[in-house]
This record gives C-alpha cells, structure tokens and sequence, in this order.
C-alpha cells in the first residue's frame, strides 16, 4: 500500500443558491468519500470535512492513498467441454479468449478446473493493480457533480460544460502534489480565489492540510458551513445582548445568510419608530425576507425598531454599510404601512364578493363556495361543541377575506394574522379575530392549537372541507406526492381532537363535512371509508412518535386502534388503560387466550348466539359462564364513566378461570349444540374483553 496523505478537491464557482449551498456540499463530499472508498484509495471507516461558502464547495479527507492493494481476481473462463479438446489441448476458443483478456498462452497449467453449477468450468486467477488516484480522480469528482441534487443546470462561455452555476477554478491536491484531471472543462491545479473584496486575488494552496488556514488568512474567507454559521450566531446572540434586545426565531434565516457571507460580520441597522405602528408580522416579514435582517425584540417579544445585518465584509467604519441598508429597508417597510393602511379603508366583509374569482380547485369550485361550506359546517361543528354558533360562523365567513388583501398579496405567509389585524379593525370581537387567525393552525408539527371551541371549529371545517373534497374527487395523496398537503390536514384535525381535547366522532364529522357539498360533486366512491382509514393510518403514526407525537407502544397502539375508534379524543385514555394493564401479571396469558379465541372463532360456521346456561356441561364452562355474567355489569359501567384502565383491571380477574376452561373443555365438541354454546361463551367472552382494545394484538 501506498503512503497516505490528505486529499483536498474544491470546485470554485459563481455564488451558489443559498437554501441549496449545504446540501450541495455535503453530497459533493459524500460522494467523493464514496468513490474513493469504492476504489480502495481510502478506508471503509476513513472521515472527511465537507466545506460550503457562496462561491465553493470542497472536501478535506485524510488517509487516502496514492494507489490502492493489488488484490487476486479470479474469472470463470468457459466450460471445460469448449475450453479443452480431447487430448487436454487448449481449443482455439479457449486461446482466442485469453488474448482478448491479455492472459499469456503458457498461463493454461494454472488455470482451476472446479464445478460451476452442473458443469466443470476453468477458471483463471491473475493479480490485479489496485486503482491510481491519478488515474480515477477526475471521473469520481465527475461522478460526484453528476450526483448532485440540481434541478436546473446552465452552460457558460465556449464550453459544452453545464453545472448549477458556473465554476472558475479546480483545485486537486494529494499532499503537496497536484492530482492531473480535467473536470467540467477545467484543469486542476492548486490556484483558487478568496472574498471578492478582501482578498489579495488569486491564491496559492500550498497542501491540502493548509485549505482552511490559507483561505483564512490569505483569502478571508471561513470556507466551513457550520463554522461560519456558529460564528455568525455567536456575533448575532452578543450584538442583540449589547442593544438590550433579544432575537425571535432566527434558524432558517441563519442558514440562509450563512450560505450568503464568506466573512460575516454583524452591524446594528435602525428604522423610524413610526413604522412600529405597522403590525410587527408585516416589517418582521419584510426585514426577514426581502433584507435577511434580523430583528430585534424588546423582554415583552415587541418589535424595536432597531434589526442586526450581517455583512460580508469587516471594515474599521460600517458607517455607510449602516446607513445604505437602512436607507434599502426603508422603502420596503413604507410599502408595508401602504398596504396596512390601504387595506383597513375596506372592511372584510365587503371583500368576500371578490372570493368568486378565485379558484380553489377546478372541480370544487371558487373561493367563495368554499367559504360558505366552511361557514355551515362550523356552525355545526360549534352547536356539537355547546360553541357560540354565530360567532363561529363568523369567524369563518371571514377567514379567507384577507386573500384579497394588498397585504397578503404581497406575502402570503401573513394570510390569517392579517385576517385577525382587519377584523379588529373592522370591530369584529376577539373572539371572531382570533379564530379568523388560529383557523390556519396547526401549520406544521409542534405548531400551537387553536384556543377556544369558536376557533378550533373553524380550524377543523377547514381541515376536514379540504380532506373531504379531495378524497371525494379522488384526488388522494400518494407515495411522497402529496399536492395539497393533505397528510397536514389530516394530523392537524387529528391533534386538535386529542390534545384539545374534543368531545366529537371522526365519522360524523367527515359526514357532516361531505353534506356541504353540492349533490353530484363529490363521487369517488367509498370515499368516506377511504379518508377514515387513511385518517386512522395518520394516528397510527402520530401516536408511535413518527409525527411529531408522543411515542406509544407500538403494539399497544395496533391494539387500540383495531377497533377502529371515531372517538379521537378517547384514545390516549385507552392506550393508557392498555398500558397499565399489559404491567399486570395477568395480561399476558389473557392476551394469548384472546388471540386463541379469536382464532377459534375465525373457523367457526356462523355467528354465534347467546350461550345456554342448560347447555354447559363441564365444571369450568360454568364457572367461566357465571364469572362473566358477574363481572360484565363493573365492566359496562366502567365503560360507561371512560374508566377504561378500572375496565381492564376487572377483566384480569378473569385469567383462572379462562386458564382453567381451556385447559379441561373442548370447544370444538362432537355435539352440534355443546359445540355451539362453548363457541356463543367464547364469543360473549371476546366482546367483554375487546371493548377497549384488541387484547390478542398484545400476544406475541
């Protein structure tokens, strides 16, 4: 084996898309190592640094090798019957094959004769020259080019090379050796470029170890991702410290602004305070999104009117850097107070009209046909709630009003926070306004509930409208395609019944839903049944922690749910129950007799009837008889209050005496009738001991 030294590859280009730039140079590395690995130039378990900046990507790795082991390859050749003649002779098959493949005429004494499949075939053993990192370079970074995740590629200059943005240097170094390849129409070489502005022009990279600490100093850039990004949220944390002010969320836009610098550097921006009388959403938004600022807020969470840049370059006196982004940000947050102000001149009421022309799905009709289902069916939803009918309905005829809005118009994230914003303004209650914003919830996994039973019954008519009418047209997610991101639908309606939780039945609801709609539109057929199972699918993974949720057992989570509940709200109460009970020292055998039984009554002809207490003969039929007569009242009113864990507890008295049926009675008797009563107790027995989960799930 070869001696190792460190590997670097850097492909610098153009300024790459920031939301993209990790990804990208994450996956330009991975696939490098894995090329590398492949060839035997580098070990199984050997790591590498993975860099990123807007103008480069690049890998750091150790360890590899200038040339991999030779290794032994054997090859089957042909059947002996073709290779050799009669006399043991080489056929001129077998000898024109050898010098296709290289191997010398007097090589045949070696060959291995040994049994392939039915027939004995030669086969020839030869050393072969592990791969040269000179030689296979080139093709694994190509490779690793092809591989990356590029929706789009352009081409530039003359060239006939295409990437995502066009690349100006090829850097590959093993050691302090330049590795010969050509990549993308480039040749490599140790020369690259460093901050566009605060470099000293082209650089020289000594080795591959002197990347970082060359481009650092020399090139001022930080080419690692994390780095740079731990570095910008250490100046970002301080600076918000030093003003007396604290930064909202901030995550995506630190990785945002982390793939736009090489050198950041953070400097304090400031606005009129005039424009704080604009909703904080609105210039929060319009700082966050247009100018990757990043506000500040007061203890209290209240927007100042001061926001953090982070530059790309570090100079003695940010004065004009200040002061030009100021003077950039102004205008953007003068357009925010237009739209506020424009907007609130026409109430949201008398926007509802412009709803008609807006499409909400070619087969499901506008915007406005939408809002009046939506209306009707939060209505209902609050009257089974004990909610304020009007107010929600209200609330919902006025929760798609802002869609026609300037404001929204313009951004669209702020539909339903400005909804809420105009219908204060328009003097609508606050109970109104806040279920016109909280309909929207939950957006996404872990995001708040709606509070209070007016706005979670908006909130579930508008999940449940969209769920019912694209099932019912047979527009159902599939595979990762999930269009109108129903799956969020479908776990937001699911979370609110639980975790608000509410008293209502899954299947009503759907029902009551599907009513609104106009005869005829609605025709995929079993389309009710489809949305439940699919609802019920969504639970199964909300409740095994697989979205977002609170992990359960996953076996106790089949057992409650093969009884396909409607009644959301309940479940967790019995997953509990089922979980106290599976601690008992009875549950297990009662599990696998219930699985028994229910095995037996798969086999068995018909459904059975109520058991006749003349017809049991055995001592233990009749105990397990009168126990159950016994103990079904504690067991329904258990039921009745949701006492479901007090409900199993009571059923593991049962355990003697079902060990001891099973143990001395033979159900499947030769008399018809013996057989049938035996078959009726068993099933008697099954009901009272399913009614809150499918105890035979919890047997192994």
């Amino acid at each position: 084996m070869t001696a190792q030294h460190s590997l670097l590859v850097e492909l610098l280009t153009e300024e790459l898309p920031p939301k993209a730039l990790p990804r990208l140079g994450e996956t330009f590395a991975t696939k490098i190592a894995d090329g590398l690995k492949s060839r035997g130039l580098a070990a199984a378990d050997a790591g590498f640094r993975w860099f990123a900046s807007p103008r480069r990507i690049a890998i750091l790795m150790p360890a590899v090798f200038a040339a991999g082991e030779a290794k032994q390859v054997t090859e089957k050749l042909m059947p002996v019957t073709v290779a050799l003649d009669a006399d043991g002779q080489p056929t001129p098959a077998l000898l024109k094959k050898m010098e296709a493949k290289g191997i010398p005429a007097d090589a045949v004494a070696g060959f291995e004769r040994r049994m392939d499949g039915k027939a004995e075939a030669l086969f020839h053993t030869a050393t072969v020259a592990g791969a040269k990192l000179a030689d296979v370079l080139a093709a694994v970074v190509q490779d690793a080019v092809k591989a990356l995740p590029i929706p789009k590629v352009m081409r530039w200059g003359d060239g006939d090379a295409t990437f995502v943005r066009p690349v100006h240097k090829l850097v590959m170094l093993h050691g302090a050796e330049v590795v010969p390849g050509r990549v993308l129409d480039l040749e490599s070489g140790r020369i690259t470029k460093g901050h566009r502005f605060m470099s000293r022009g082209e650089i020289e990279i000594a080795s591959a170890e002197a990347y970082e600490p060359t481009l650092l100093a020399e090139g001022k850039v930080v080419p690692d991702f994390a780095e740079r990004r731990a570095d910008i949220e250490r100046q970002l944390l301080a600076e918000a410290e030093r003003q007396g002010g604290r930064l909202g969320e901030y995550a995506d836009l630190l990785d945002e602004v982390t793939a736009l610098v090489e050198h950041p550097t953070v400097y304090v921006g400031e606005f009129e305070a005039e424009f704080l009388a604009v909703p904080q959403e609105c210039l929060i938004l319009t700082m966050q999104a247009n100018q990757k600022y990043f506000p500040l807020f007061d203890a209290a969470g209240k927007l100042q009117n001061r926001f953090l840049i982070v530059s790309n370059m570090r100079v003695a006196d940010p004065t004009n850097i200040v002061t030009g982004n100021a003077r950039v940000v102004r205008p953007r947050l003068s357009d925010a107070r237009f739209f506020f102000e424009t907007d609130k001149k026409q109430k949201l009421d008398s926007r509802l009209p412009r709803l008609a022309n807006v499409v909400y799905h070619n087969k499901l009709g506008s915007v406005l046909e939408r809002v009046e289902r939506l209306e009707a069916l939060a209505g209902r939803i609050a009257v089974r709630l004990g909610a304020d009918e009007a107010a929600s309905r209200r609330a919902a005829r006025l929760a798609k009003a802002d869609l026609v809005t300037e404001m929204v118009g313009e951004f669209p994230e702020l539909q339903g926070i400005m909804g809420r914003y105009y219908a204060l303004a328009d003097g609508e209650g606050e109970v109104v306004a806040d279920a016109v914003q909280a309909h929207y919830q939950p957006r996404f996994a872990g995001d708040a509930l709606p509070a209070g039973n007016v706005a979670a019954a908006v909130a579930l008519a508008d999940k449940l409208d969209a769920l019912v009418g694209f099932f019912g047209i047979g527009q159902v997610p599939t595979g990762d395609k999930d269009p109108f991101a129903l799956r969020r639908a479908a776990l937001g309606v699911l979370r609110i019944l639980i975790e608000t939780p509410l008293p209502l039945d899954l299947a009503e609801l759907i029902a009551d839903s599907a009513a609104g709609f106009k005869p005829g539109l609605l025709t995929a057929e079993g389309f009710q049944t489809q949305l439940l199972e699919f609802m019920r699918e969504r639970l199964k993974n909300l409740l095994r922690g697989e979205a977002g949720g609170k992990a359960a057992d996953a076996a106790v989570v089949d057992a409650v749910l093969a009884l396909a509940p409607t009644r959301i709200d309940l479940v967790p109460a019995k997953l509990a129950a089922v979980e106290a009970f599976r601690a008992l020292p009875e549950s297990a055998a009662l599990a696998a007799a219930n699985k028994r039984i229910v095995n037996i009554l798969k086999k068995a002809e018909g459904t059975p009837g109520e058991p006749d207490p003349a017809l049991l003969q055995e001592a233990a039929e009749k105990a397990l008889f009168h126990r159950v007569v016994e103990i079904a009242p504690l067991v329904k009113s258990h039921m009745a209050g949701e006492g479901y864990t007090e409900a199993l507890c009571a059923l593991a008295g049962l355990r003697g005496e079902v060990d001891a049926f099973f143990e001395s009675v033979m159900v499947m008797a030769e008399e018809p009738l013996i057989r049938q009563n035996r078959l009726a107790l068993l099933a008697q027995l099954a009901g009272l001991m399913n009614q809150v989960a499918d105890i035979s799930r919890l047997s192994a």
